[in-house]
């Protein structure tokens, strides 16, 4: 990366754990080793073609991918697009949403790897150790939410049950890929051929609920026709705070 980006990727290491990891080693390695996930975890990694130290972080998540119990989302910001090569996925939200994160979890900078996991914690993208750390940390609380799906042809009923909540939540729509294999041809990463791994090719925010039990109707046909291999709900206190509860619809496995 450039002089400037490694500045704010030290910046940023060290925020993760400060009092979340306190607590989570207090709890000691067995608390750690048997934590079981019955709802998934979200990991959102904000990466960029233009980023000589994120393809370690894109292969990565290439492996979180495969567990059933994470739901992993890859995010093409554009902010290092003046450094010789834009991005071919990056978009506005994508930055913005980084941004909104970035204020709500204490960063100074947004960097790139970055995961952020269940809306609570961040780390590098690339720190492995870390990133499963925060991954378990998560899954120890019990997501409030449990999104269920049912499909029908083209349609896809969300269900939403009735919870309690502090406040109301966002409703997100991800639509995604599943794979990309992309040549690089200028900047940092120059001469390389990259993949990816669930690259969000867009984000919507379809509904603001307030904690009764709720269905909601998507029609992916449009989705399929756009070249989409799959979509995610996440459910999302206002304000981007907690993910409280999500789901993964990939299209071919659930297909009728």
């Amino acid at each position: 990366m450039t002089d400037v980006a490694s500045r704010l990727l030290h910046s940023a290491r060290g925020a993760l754990f400060g009092i979340a990891a306190a607590a989570m080693f207090t709890a000691g390695p067995a608390a750690v080793a048997s934590a079981e996930t019955t709802r998934p975890v979200v990991v959102e990694l904000y990466t960029s073609q233009g980023c000589s130290s994120c393809p370690p972080a894109d292969a990565f998540m290439g492996e979180l991918i495969k567990q059933k119990d994470i739901i992993g989302l890859t995010f093409h910001v554009d902010y290092w697009d003046y450094i010789g090569w834009k991005d071919t996925f990056a978009s506005p939200e994508t930055t913005q949403r980084q941004r909104a994160y970035g204020q709500v979890l204490g960063q100074r900078y947004p960097y790139t790897p970055q995961m952020v996991v269940g809306g609570k914690l961040h780390e590098v993208g690339s720190n492995r150790a870390g990133v499963r750390k925060a991954i378990n940390y998560v899954a120890m609380e019990a997501s409030p939410v449990d999104v269920s799906t049912k499909r029908d042809g083209d349609n896809v009923t969300v269900h939403l049950p009735e919870t309690e909540l502090d406040g109301k939540a966002w409703v997100w729509l991800v639509r995604f890929d599943k794979r990309h294999d992309v040549e690089i041809r200028r900047g940092e990463n120059g001469g390389r051929k990259l993949s990816y791994f669930n690259v969000v090719r867009s984000i919507e925010r379809i509904a603001v609920w307030d904690g009764k039990s709720t269905d909601l109707a998507i029609d992916i046909a449009d989705m399929q026709a756009d070249g989409r291999d799959g979509c995610a709900i996440i459910v999302q206190s206002m304000g981007y705070g907690p993910v409280l509860g999500a789901a993964r619809i990939d299209f071919a496995d659930d297909a009728s």
